[in-house]
């Protein structure tokens, strides 16, 4: 069993509800260092934009296009932004750049894309964290992105994990749970922030549960699994694309996945209704946005873009190792995205509203 973590390292704590109990969300103020960059250089054709009437996108991109991720370096966020940033680098022959801007439950990232410029030069990736559960879980920010942002396209669905730490001792979801029964809130999930996914998801879990737990906050979920490496938490619930890698590396032991069926990247790890908990069935999506401002012009560029890199068979190739699937034909593009924002913002307002979820 792992040891307790010191409450003065981690921060200050805040306790809100949680249906029939009560979760504790702890600050944690320390950056990841020596962050890790996502993939190698990917090959793919460059994309011949149609020109369009608008003078302002005619010569987009003009310069280096830089991809804002509201999160650490190291997580899942920052992994799929990079894959994306070097599929559209070559597909429109000029750089695309990631700044992780972490911090603020992922609002520091999403000021940083709407104060620049609205020129399509300035864009950020996120996910159903900040892009629709925010506006329930932080809705004293400001930050609405029904109304804030411009949206791009979907780049991909990703399955979740529950993983433990290596020294933990945990191996099986039921283990954990005996383990979060025992220690009560003593027991720590490492997260990326309240309203990220990896926050929402263990949140969800002790709801689903009946168990109280202390969830400890972090600027991504980057940090959050150095710390669960090191011991300093008992579990992390993220991304395919995040847990496959550390699980293979031993530095997580996978113990329970939200897909339907099995993973072929993880055939040995069961899923949540196999493990005991059928009601966790939490995917998440990802996608690009843009200032709310940007021309339509520009957006159909950057929308063509996404959709040639998503195309690719490299981009294909890494999203299939690392389990994440592609969007359908029907799910692509601007309007689709913006639909779905507009859907999810309003289940999250509901699940919250029904699981008492709400930071206090």
């Amino acid at each position: 069993m792992p040891s307790v973590p010191d409450r003065r390292k981690l921060g200050d704590r805040n306790q809100y509800p949680g249906g029939n109990n009560a979760v504790r969300e702890t600050s944690r103020r320390r950056l990841l260092r020596g962050a890790t960059a996502a993939g190698a250089a990917l090959a793919a054709p460059q994309l011949v934009l149609a020109q369009s009437s608008g003078g302002t996108a005619t010569d987009w991109p003009r310069r280096t296009v830089t991809i804002i991720v509201p999160a650490a370096p190291g997580g899942t966020l920052d992994a799929l932004a990079r894959f994306l940033a070097q599929a559209m680098s070559s597909v429109l022959g000029r750089n695309v750049v990631v700044e992780n801007a972490g911090g603020g439950n992922g609002l520091i990232g999403m000021q940083r894309m709407m104060r620049a410029e609205a020129d399509g030069h300035t864009l950020a990736f996120g996910n159903n964290g900040i892009f629709a559960a925010h506006v329930s879980l932080n809705p004293d920010s400001g930050f609405d992105p029904r109304r804030d942002i411009a949206p791009v396209g979907l780049v991909a669905h990703v399955p979740m994990v529950l993983s433990a730490g290596p020294r933990s001792g945990i191996r099986t979801l039921p283990a954990l749970l005996d383990h979060i029964r025992r220690n009560g809130e003593r027991a720590t999930f490492g997260t990326g922030g309240v309203g990220s996914t990896s926050y929402l998801a263990p949140a969800y879990l002790l709801h689903l549960t009946g168990l109280k737990a202390t969830l400890v906050s972090y600027r991504g979920a980057g940090p959050a699994m150095n710390d669960l490496a090191a011991g300093v938490v008992d579990a992390v619930i993220d991304q395919t694309v995040t847990m496959i890698p550390a699980h293979r590396g031993g530095t997580a032991v996978a113990l329970a996945t939200s897909a339907r069926e099995r993973l072929p990247q993880l055939p040995e790890v069961p899923t949540f209704a196999e493990a005991g908990v059928p009601g966790f069935d939490l995917v998440v999506w990802n996608a690009l946005a843009a200032p709310r401002d940007t021309p339509p012009a520009v957006i159909a560029k950057a929308a063509e873009a996404v959709e040639a890199a998503l195309s690719d068979a490299e981009m294909r190739r890494r999203l299939s190792e690392l389990a994440a699937i592609a969007p359908a034909a029907e799910e692509r593009g601007p309007q689709a995205l913006g639909a779905l924002i507009a859907r999810d913002v309003v289940k999250w307002i509901e699940v919250v509203r029904q699981t008492g979820l709400a930071r206090q």
